[in-house]
């Protein structure tokens, strides 16, 4: 059986390859500590399952929703927005429901990629926004985000010729992998750059409230012109705990959605109208529960940063994400070769930052996916068996 060439583009290796090195030090009895995932270990507020619940046993909704959801779940969404940056969207033209971000990560490519048209997307950056290109067979650009750029892409670097060949740009603050926040002056030079070569802009924003010590990120569609270059893209799965139910929006320029809307309308019936009607709830109701998985991460984000502060591996302290970007210490050929050397000795599995991109070489991806005590442990566990740090 042969398979489509687009396939064969597509990475994942390294993925796979931490993925089979865990497997095998579970199946050798090692208690593995397992920081390589992305994905909330929290679970939801108890009332959000509740109502889910209540919504689940309703037999009227189990009928298509369609790709525009509900009126009210989109009203939720503008209300949302108004109440945290007083923007004023229109529920009927500029929010579209999305069964995860990555639903509309990925398919936003389908309604303005043509066969070798250019895409700028972020390295290090979260896989989808590359492989997303590579389904329509346009070419990604990577826009080299380091340290000496404070992990944000210089405009300046990019050549002309390319940027007139460029139709969409993929953002991502607070970041994943990186871990790096946006300033306002940073999404305007962007606007700036798309309004000049006529360029979309994608931003996710899907870590806006995993943030610390009171920073509050920073909405692109905050910033003037914003809407009319590009769109915002969000998950109800870090905010509120709600990985595997899939529900998220895109928000901002009307005539980006309206094509979105087209692709979507083609390929899916929307999402389950329980979990509309109990997003719906949540984004209406308090956000407590927002603030206290907020905390939680925190806590866990300063046992892992001042543990390993103290054992000699400098990290800095990230002010968002539910990540740390770390770089690996002197004496590492490689950030494969560390994390297989870190999970060896230690059974901490950590994401090789090769993983995310070429520019990401050098640092490895730490997720504060686990309990207090577990982290606590993997500093232990590092300090005791890991001398090279």
């Amino acid at each position: 059986m042969q398979v489509a060439n687009r396939l064969e583009k597509l990475s994942g290796g390294i993925f796979t390859q931490i993925d089979n090195l865990a497997k095998e030090m579970v199946a050798n009895g090692v208690k593995v500590i397992n920081l390589s995932i992305g994905s909330p270990d929290l679970p939801p507020s108890e009332d959000f399952r509740r109502k889910l619940a209540e919504y689940v046993l309703d037999p009227d909704n189990y009928g298509y929703a369609l790709t525009d959801g509900l009126l009210e779940f989109r009203q939720a969404v503008t209300k949302w927005y108004y109440d945290r940056d007083q923007i004023t969207l229109d529920p009927y033209s500029e929010v579209l429901p999305l069964m995860g971000s990555q639903d509309g990560l990925s398919h936003i490519y389908w309604a303005f990629l043509n066969k070798d048209d250019i895409a700028f997307v972020p390295d290090p950056g979260y896989p989808i926004y590359t492989a997303g290109v590579l389904f329509t067979e346009a070419i990604p650009y990577p826009m080299a985000l380091n340290i000496d750029n404070n992990f944000l892409p210089d405009f300046s670097a990019i050549p002309a010729d390319v940027a007139k060949k460029a139709k969409i740009m993929f953002l991502n603050y607070p970041s994943n992998p990186l871990a790096a926040t946006a300033t306002y002056d940073f999404f305007r030079a962007a606007i700036e750059f798309a309004v000049k070569y006529e360029i979309i802009i994608c931003h996710d924003f899907a870590y806006s409230e995993l943030a610390y010590d009171g920073y509050k990120p920073l909405s692109f569609l905050s910033v003037p012109g914003a809407k009319e270059i590009g769109v915002e893209f969000h998950s109800l799965s870090k905010t509120y705990n709600l990985a595997g139910c899939r529900l998220g929006f895109v928000v901002g320029n009307k005539d980006i959605i309206t094509a979105l809307r087209k692709i979507k309308s083609n390929i899916d019936f929307g999402s389950f109208k329980a979990i509309l009607k109990a997003g719906t709830d949540v984004l209406t109701g308090s956000q407590e529960y927002v603030k206290t998985t907020a905390q939680t991460y925190q806590k866990r984000r300063n046992i892992i940063v001042d543990g390993f502060n103290e054992l000699g591996w400098q990290i800095p302290k990230p002010k968002a994400s539910m990540f740390i970007w770390a770089p690996i210490p002197e004496g590492f050929n490689s950030s494969l070769e560390f994390t297989k050397q870190l999970a060896e000795k230690t059974g901490v599995i950590v994401v090789p930052g090769i993983a995310f991109g070429k520019e990401g070489e050098g640092y490895v991806r730490i997720g504060l996916v686990q309990n207090e005590q577990l982290l606590a442990e993997a500093v232990q566990r590092i300090k005791n068996n890991f001398i090279n740090i």
